[in-house]
């Protein structure tokens, strides 16, 4: 079976309104990234993160398709610098951008959802993690979860 996004001789439809958004959006200041067979495709970028307490604004980010995408939103990592977050961030990295409970209305839609809205929400997230870290308080609503719930396996320690 072939990849969402098709071939390098023959790419999908998907693949081309993603290529048109992100450039649209983010110019020339994301590349994507066509692995050799079998891996994923991504995007690796630059954001700047206008904020006057950092050294360095520029953060670099890693949007990465599924291979179930768009069923599946694309994931989003931050690869420089090194940023963490026990509450809002998975163990192996991935910046946890929107609460899947919040349906296609709020959260990932796989018919209107696209790699910019993934990078918009990493940005989004990325002003959030530096507020926290300043506050102590990580801004918007958060879902009060019964802490005898147990965690899914990619969240456990």
């Amino acid at each position: 079976m072939a990849a969402w996004w098709g071939t390098r001789s023959a790419v999908s439809q998907r693949l081309r309104l993603e290529v048109e958004a992100m450039r649209a959006t983010f110019g020339e200041t994301f590349k994507l990234v066509v692995p050799p067979a079998g891996g994923l495709l991504y995007w690796e970028g630059s954001a700047e993160i206008n904020l006057s307490t950092l050294k360095d604004p520029v953060h670099w980010l890693k949007i990465v398709y599924l291979n179930d995408y768009p069923n599946r939103p694309a994931e989003a990592y931050v690869l420089k610098p090194r940023v963490y977050s026990e509450k809002h961030q998975y163990e192996d990295g991935q910046l946890c951008l929107f609460n899947p409970k919040d349906g296609e209305h709020y959260g990932w839609n796989p018919s209107k959802s696209t790699a910019v809205t993934v990078a918009a929400w990493a940005i989004q997230w990325l002003y959030a993690y530096y507020t926290w870290r300043a506050t102590g308080a990580w801004p918007g609503i958060e879902e009060r979860v019964d802490p005898n719930t147990p965690l899914p396996p990619r969240m456990r320690r």
